[in-house]
């Protein structure tokens, strides 16, 4: 568990250098040979100290057990020798008796190797010399077996190590040399803080250029001590300060927990290489070549590689990383796997001539060549993407000077420093948005082929959508590693900065496709667009794209990024945001076990301050401070108090909860603590919590990542419903199933192999067949431009001329054969009959299509010959679909009639039998649904219905929506500069939150997981957050800004059941939430901070309410009217003769003295009289078995309603939707809302309402209100 403890800065300080004996072996050398003397000498350079924490000197403690017991080490047996001072009697007299010892064990971190770090600390070789030369750094990265790095950086000066003889003549009577030897300052640690540590050492260096040899432990020693004291700041927007004379010092943090902590200059290769030659770097290693970095400079070499790797982030190097390899680790690049390396360029020629395919990198002239050629022959970065981001880069302010000319000098060095820190972090944000948009452009549309319920990546038809001169580039690519774990990230739905700028950068032709689940097809404006893009002849002309087998064959449809990428740079260069600093106090003068502790008390005290001041006006700021004090708590052994400081991040901000840390913690509670931690609720809450996690922990999810592969055997229903699905045909379940049976043909219970790959292969044909369609620009701009070319006949004679009938979503038309024109035959909406005739020809009677439509007195006849059958079925279901979605007022019908039509042309031709109509016509769902079940949608229903959604289109099956939400534009950030709309929030099974702009009803965020238990309720608040109500007893928070859930509440014991909010108290916002068990809690929704709680005694609690005050509770056997001071000061109970009924809902009318009530197995309202508590009135909805949800709008009263099922036989009520006048009690209009029973309602404005409805419906209906 030693590794989920705290990490500090420091993870160890090493000092390398040469031998005491060697040392002496080369003094007595120069004394006996004066010719010698003063010539350069290379020593093997050797361990000489490890100093690891803890440094306290106090056994036994708290403090020193949680920092040495936790750490897993290893010993270090340090060779028996002498400080090289021993020479002089005076050092050997002050020897201590440790020193003297025949051997030394030193504990080291267990990640440190001993064995090549002499070597790294020394690349060039430990020389010893006569005079001194300037200090150098340089930088390294350690990479264990599992990939976790460790960062370390060196500082190299020279010291005179026997100054003392050196004064005196020798034997000769000359003056006895001086030596320098050199030392290696090694500060490793977990954290890659390279500017902060060079910056440290730097601070330290005028002590070792003072103290003497003897002493140098001990000064090590102290400095590292300190470091060791230093905590790493918390991932977001704090940065950690310290001083370190004559310097502050700062540490910066990640941007979140998923994002790396960039702590050195990003523009360094932007020196280094034109933008042309760092995108070929970039390939080279996203196409996981063996690499090798060339500097004259080994700093250099570990800055450029750690720059680098960071420009592909997310994406995560996954192969060996050496960015230093001293001169005895050249043999390192004849390793047969992919690698970065680095090492100097007095090697370069060496390694291009003796090692094969190595891509070698000059970082001083900025060259790319590899061993075999001064070029590099590999597959480019595609040109869009490219040409992006070179003019991202050519924008780029990369000289501090440039941008300093106006201002003034600066008097003191930690203000210059300060303002070149923020320039820097400025351009290392704008940098690391460039590089991210690079990998988005490149990788953009790799989700589009992604099946996340059997997590599939269909590789090969991503391919056939690539343009032919970047097919090579990604064929190598989504062959790597890198790419691999990638994949299983997007599979995930991870939530990170590629996701993040992914939707962010959405063109609006995305943004629709995203809206709708429909096959692939160019719309007429990414035709138009692709004519101005200039895209030859040749391009335009190419056939079968999508075959499995066709190589050689390219795809028409690729990924356009020409009109994708937004080059706006004023809405790219968005300034990062502001970071707070906390400075920590300065350093003890003593390191004794009691400084420590006091030192660790001022910086608890510090933070205490620092959450006071930032409490109730910055949450993230807030949760960062917590964390902070838990670190310091846990240090200090306070165990409790670091638990209580953890368990308010739950409040705060849970993304950077450290469980591992709190789980350690949890372990390591001794009895007293553990049996006082049971006695504070929220401590036994986190402690339940975190046993819970870690179960879920030994049960990982599955984490593969499956190719899409052709069936080799037959295919039974299940089997079919999962190969359908991971080829990404089509999602719906039902529909699959019908698509089996029209494969079978009702005779067999399995596909057999063949035939699923004859209509795989069928599929795509027709997919890439539509797409090569070269429509001419007139009949292009008759057109909207999101119409689509799904189906083209052959050319047939039709009473309008020769030509090919084309079909769209949205209308039938004819392309005249030899003429670039269009005429319009119908739109789907306009049809009046269709149906199958025949046409004279000679002696012989044809099969034709006949269509008569309402908008030309004239019939259309098609002597379609073998396609009549076919298209008499394609027209008709197309007709009965756009019928279907008009009465509904729901576009998903036709969306979903569309894909039946393709499934019955795919049917008809992989079959190719007689039988073949007859096994289409098993998808004709719509028009058989039409003629068998006269589906006509009521006159007011119709009237009254606006619009319907589908939150579930994503899903394979539809889901039940729980809980509706409307938040106002208001609800939103106020102060983030840009417009926001309102939005729905829609909780459907499992956990899952669905959010949809209100204004245009498309989908903003298709899956906010909050738990994974049903969600009962859920409530806006002007803080910019959305409460919700699970089952499993926490309130989740939704911030309404970053549309992520990082906040959750958990004080209930048992489900939370309702919420609500005092809108008296604008700005205070008073909120109440209750459980099922009668536990009612009152909020400060600012602190979220429960300020008083009262219990109800009840069967169960339902839902609270807030009235003039007052709070209103619904229980399932009665509604109590609660007193401020939870005192229940009146009860309304169902009468007698329905006291078997139970509540479901109710609404309150204080102006009208009336309480309306709801049962959940009754189809009656009963009207209560408030004042007298007796029912006033019983109101039968006639035709309802049951009553789901009641709200208020205006003056009416929305009831939604399971319609009894009566003889259907399916057990299956649907939903209604009863309108009554709440003065008259009557009922105004009663609507036919869902297939399956209403289960919420809710109101946007008092404008529309809108109902959600049970999974086999799973639709949301959206109402206007008169």
């Amino acid at each position: 568990m030693g590794e989920h403890l705290p990490a500090a800065l420091l993870e160890a300080c090493v000092v390398v250098g040469a031998s005491s004996e060697k040392l002496r072996e080369l003094y007595q050398s120069w004394q006996q040979s004066p010719v010698s003397n003063g010539v350069p000498v290379t020593l093997e350079p050797e361990v000489l100290h490890v100093l690891a924490p803890p440094f306290v000197s106090k056994l036994h403690t708290d403090s020193e057990l949680v920092r040495s017991h936790g750490r897993r080490r290893r010993s270090f047996i340090r060779k028996k020798r002498e400080h090289l001072s021993s020479i002089t009697a005076a050092t050997a007299q002050g020897r201590t008796g440790a020193e003297q010892r025949g051997s030394d064990d030193v504990t080291v971190p267990k990640d440190i190797d001993l064995v090549a770090l002499p070597q790294l600390c020394f690349p060039d070789g430990l020389q010893v010399m006569s005079e001194p030369r300037e200090e150098q750094f340089h930088f390294l990265v350690f990479t264990d077996v599992f990939g976790n790095k460790t960062f370390s950086v060196v500082m190299q000066c020279y010291k005179a190590v026997v100054d003392d003889l050196s004064q005196y003549p020798n034997q000769n009577g000359s003056v006895c040399p001086k030596v320098f030897s050199a030392f290696s300052f090694c500060v490793i640690s977990k954290y890659p803080f390279f500017t902060a540590l060079k910056d440290s050492l730097s601070c330290f260096l005028p002590q070792l250029r003072s103290c003497r040899v003897s002493d140098l432990e001990d000064r090590v020693k102290e400095f590292a001590a300190k470091l060791a004291l230093v905590p790493a700041p918390p991932p977001g927007h704090l940065h950690l300060m310290f001083s370190l004379r004559p310097l502050t010092i700062t540490l910066p943090s990640g941007e979140d927990r998923d994002s790396p902590t960039v702590d050195l200059q990003l523009h360094l290769p932007l020196l280094c290489f034109t933008p042309h030659q760092l995108l070929q770097v970039l390939s080279c290693l996203l196409q996981e070549q063996r690499v090798v970095l060339f500097s004259a400079d080994w700093a250099r070499l570990t800055l450029v590689a750690e720059c680098l790797l960071l420009f592909l982030w997310p994406l995560s190097w996954q192969h060996p990383y050496v960015p230093v390899l001293a001169r005895s680790m050249l043999d390192f690049l004849m390793a047969p796997t992919a690698f970065l390396m680095g090492c100097h360029i007095s090697h370069f020629e060496e390694v291009a001539s003796e090692t094969d395919d190595l891509v070698l990198i000059n970082l001083d002239n900025g060259s790319v060549s590899t061993s075999s050629s001064e070029t590099v022959d590999l597959p480019e970065i595609p040109q869009s993407a490219a040409e992006c981001f070179t003019q991202r880069c050519q924008s780029l302010q990369t000289q501090f000077d440039l941008s300093q000319c106006h201002s003034p000098s600066w008097t003191d060095i930690n203000e210059h420093r300060a303002q070149r820190r923020t320039w820097q972090q400025n351009l290392n944000h704008d940098i690391q948005k460039i590089t991210l948009e690079l990998i988005v452009n490149i990788f953009r549309d790799v989700c589009s082929h992604l099946n996340y319920e059997h997590r599939v990546f269909n590789s090969a038809e991503f391919l056939k959508t690539r343009e032919p001169n970047e097919q090579l580039f990604y064929t190598k690519v989504l062959e790597t590693h890198i790419f691999h774990s990638f994949l299983k990230d997007r599979l995930n739905k991870k939530m990170d900065s590629f996701a993040r700028m992914e939707l962010s950068t959405r063109s609006e032709t995305q943004k629709m496709k995203a809206k709708v689940e429909l096959p692939r097809r160019p719309t007429m404006q990414e035709i138009q667009a692709r004519r101005r893009s200039s895209v030859s002849d040749h391009h335009l002309k190419r056939q079968g794209m999508s075959l499995p087998n066709l190589s050689d064959h390219q795809s028409f449809q690729r990924n356009n990024l020409l009109h994708k990428i937004n080059t706006d740079l004023v809405v790219f260069k968005t300034p990062p945001k502001p970071a707070k600093i906390f400075k920590l106090p300065d350093f003890p003068a003593s390191l004794s076990f009691h400084s420590v502790q006091s030192y660790y008390m001022e910086i608890i005290q510090q933070l205490n301050k620092a959450i006071f001041s930032v409490q109730h006006e910055n949450s993230a700021l807030l949760a960062r401070f917590y964390y902070l004090r838990g670190l310091i708590n846990t240090l200090c052994s306070r165990r409790l108090d670091a638990l209580s400081d953890f368990q308010s991040l739950c409040k705060t901000d849970t993304a950077i909860f450290p469980t591992p840390l709190v789980t350690w913690l949890v372990d390591s509670l001794h009895r007293d603590e553990r049996q006082q931690a049971d006695r504070r609720p929220e401590l036994k809450r986190l402690i339940l919590k975190v046993k819970t996690e870690n179960e879920k922990t030994l049960n990982p999810g599955n984490d593969h990542v499956k190719k899409f592969e052709l069936p080799r055997k037959p295919l039974s229903l299940e089997e079919f419903v999962r190969c359908v699905q991971e080829c990404g045909i089509v999602k719906d379940v039902a529909t699959i199933h019908r698509l089996f049976g029209a494969l079978t043909d009702g005779q067999s219970k399995h596909v057999d192999p063949d035939l699923f790959r004859d209509f795989y292969t069928f599929w795509k044909e027709t997919e890439a067949e539509a797409q090569d369609v070269n429509l001419p620009s007139d009949v292009i701009d008759q057109l909207d431009n999101s119409e689509c070319v799904y189906k083209l006949s052959s050319c047939v004679k039709t009473s309008h001329g020769v030509g090919k009938i084309a079909m769209t979503q949205k209308r039938l038309f004819l392309l005249p054969e030899g003429r670039a024109n269009f005429l319009e035959i119908t739109k789907f909406r306009d049809i009046q009959e269709v149906k199958v005739s025949s046409a004279p020809v000679l002696l012989l009677r044809i099969p034709s299509l006949r269509i008569k439509c309402s908008s030309r007195p004239e019939v259309f006849e098609a002597n379609l010959k073998t396609e009549t059958e076919l298209w008499n079925l394609i027209v008709k279901e197309m007709w009965t679909g756009r019928k279907m979605a008009d009465q509904h007022k729901d576009p998903q019908y036709m969306n979903q009639a569309l894909t039946n039509v393709l499934l019955m042309d795919a049917v008809v031709g992989s079959l190719q039998t007689q039988k073949s109509i007859s096994a289409a016509s098993k998808l004709a769902y719509f028009d058989k649904l039409y003629h068998d079940v006269p589906m006509m949608v009521p006159k007011v229903t119709s009237e009254t219905l606006k619009h319907k959604i589908n939150p579930s289109q994503d899903l394979p099956e539809p889901q039940t929506v729980h809980v509706l939400l409307y938040t106002p534009g208001q609800l939103t950030c106020s102060d983030s500069g840009s417009e926001m709309n309102p939005k729905l929030w829609v909780a459907l099974s499992g956990g899952r939150v669905v959010v949809f702009d209100a204004t245009s009803w498309s989908i903003l965020q298709d899956c906010i997981m909050v738990g994974e238990s049903q969600l009962n309720c859920m409530l806006g608040l002007v803080q910019e957050q959305v409460w919700i109500g699970s089952v499993d007893s926490v309130i989740y928070i939704i911030d309404t800004h970053s549309m992520s859930c990082n906040k959750q509440l958990t004080e209930h014991r048992h489900e939370v059941t309702g919420l609500a909010v005092d809108t008296r108290e604008h700005k205070s916002q008073v909120t109440y939430s209750c459980s099922c068990d009668g536990t009612i809690l009152l909020w400060d929704s600012l602190s979220l901070k429960v300020k008083r709680q009262f219990y109800l005694s009840c069967s169960r609690l339902s839902s609270i309410q807030i009235h003039d005050g007052s709070l209103w509770c619904g229980c399932v056997d009665s509604i109590v009217e609660l007193k401020k001071s939870g005192t229940p000061q009146r009860r309304i109970v169902l009468p007698d003769d329905v006291r078997s009924s139970n509540f479901s809902c109710f609404i309150v009318m204080l102006e009208q003295g009336q309480l309306w009530t709801g049962c959940a197995d009754s189809g009656d309202l009963f009207v209560f009289s408030i004042n007298n508590r007796r029912s006033s009135k019983r109101i039968t909805l006639s035709g309802s078995s049951g009553v789901k949800c009641m709200i208020q709008v205006k003056n009416q009263i929305w009831v939604g309603c399971r319609a009894d099922s009566g003889g259907d036989g399916d057990g299956q009520g649907r939903g209604q939707v009863m309108v009554l006048d709440s003065e008259t009690h009557e009922v105004d209009k009663e609507l036919q809302a869902h297939t399956d029973s209403t289960q919420t309602l809710c109101s946007a404005e008092d404008r529309y309402v809108l109902s959600g409805s049970s999974k086999g419906d799973g639709k949301i209906a959206i109402w206007k209100v008169e």
